[in-house]
């Protein structure tokens, strides 16, 4: 029996793992060489090796065939059955019984977006687009999730028309200012536009495009340790606690901005980002509207207050490290998604336990929000 069991689970965080051409591969000549180096160190000591066994199990039928047994308790990152392989991903799937997957890159944004040329930038994303549609197209449970970059509103709104039109189903945007705006600004608004008439919806995401704690804060006099992995040079302590900070400038600039109000079929996803700060946001959010609407024309014109927004247009995933049940009483059961986060070490060997595990007398009804319907409620923009 696959994993998921007879549950209908739609899971909102998946990856690809690259190899070190991928990205060029589907790069114009134009920028083919200016793209920068894959940040392997993210990956963990070894990540080349890593890469390079895994391109090479794909052809040894018996070693493929010993971790195809049991995926989600399997071999991770790159040794993943389904890690790199569109064919090998399929099968995963049906292992995994999932009815629908968002699938994100892992490195491949590090290749572009710290970029300050904006033919790279943008070349980087349309050649992500590419690749992640094309792993994503031979089966309709993949939705691929492209990736572009706000700082230019115009080549954004061309990227956009592009990643839709390769077949991407989500489109994954920095949370962070959109270069020296505000992501709410009304230059913005033809990408928001595009994206709520089209019925895709925006997803923030840990990784490349998200802001990160200051490097000061990390020298603190003592060794630097390693990441919570024990390889990478990704996370450690004080990089998590401040992963919600990110999204929550984010949103809020959309919310008071008036981004939700303008465009009322938009929708989003807040991944890999956490969830226990989810309540206390909406709180706050909401005190900031009633604190600053009599000075501030804007957010005095909003229709309803910005939690409101928030519940209608956004949702997002807690990591299984998290009590996820605690967080859906505390926030809304209509706020919250189910994620794997395959193949990545993060999303553990059993996610769907570690959730259940605070679900104590939910009932059926706020189960199935959590594991399908608020994912479908994501792309029921039009």
């Amino acid at each position: 029996m696959a994993y998921a069991q007879d549950r209908v689970i739609n899971d909102a965080d998946s990856h690809i793992m690259e190899s070190l051409d991928w990205l060029p591969s589907y790069a114009d000549p134009s920028i083919r060489d200016r793209l920068i180096s894959m940040r392997l160190e993210a990956g963990g000591a070894g990540a080349a090796k890593a890469i390079e066994k895994a391109l090479a199990r794909q052809n040894d039928a018996q070693a493929t065939a010993e971790i195809a047994v049991n995926v989600v308790e399997g071999p991770k990152g790159w040794a993943a059955f389904g890690a790199m392989n569109p064919s090998e991903r399929t099968k995963a799937l049906d292992d995994l019984g999932f009815s629908r997957q968002l699938v994100f890159t892992t490195f491949a944004g590090s290749q572009f977006m710290p970029s300050e040329d904006m033919e790279v930038k943008y070349g980087g994303a349309r050649a992500l687009n590419r690749g992640i549609a094309e792993f994503c197209a031979g089966d309709r449970r993949l939705i691929g999730v492209g990736v572009v970059p706000l700082d230019d509103p115009d080549r954004a709104l061309a990227e956009v028309d592009e990643a839709i039109k390769a077949g991407c189903g989500a489109i994954w945007v920095p949370a962070a200012p959109a270069g020296e705006r505000s992501p709410g600004h009304p230059a913005l608004d033809p990408v928001w536009r595009r994206l709520a008439e089209s019925g895709t919806p925006f997803m923030l995401h840990v990784g490349a495009s998200a802001p990160s704690l200051q490097p000061a804060y990390h020298k603190n006099g003592h060794p630097r340790p390693k990441d919570w992995l024990g390889g990478g040079e990704n996370l450690r302590a004080k990089d998590f606690f401040a992963l919600s900070f990110a999204p929550q400038n984010f949103l809020c600039s959309l919310a008071l901005d008036g981004v939700f109000d303008r465009f009322p079929h938009l929708r989003g996803g807040v991944i890999e980002l956490g969830a226990g700060w989810v309540p206390d946001f909406l709180r706050r959010l909401d005190g900031a509207w009633k604190g600053w609407r009599k000075t501030d024309p804007v957010i005095a014109g909003l229709s309803v207050p910005p939690s409101e927004f928030i519940r209608r247009a956004v949702r997002f995933t807690p990591f299984a490290t998290e009590n996820a049940g605690t967080i859906i009483r505390e926030g809304g059961e209509e706020l919250f998604l189910f994620s794997s986060d395959f193949p990545h070490p993060e999303g553990t060997k059993n996610p769907i336990q570690r959730f259940e595990s605070g679900f104590e007398g939910f009932s059926e009804d706020v189960k199935d929000r959590f594991y399908r319907r608020n994912f479908e409620d994501m792309f029921l923009a039009t």
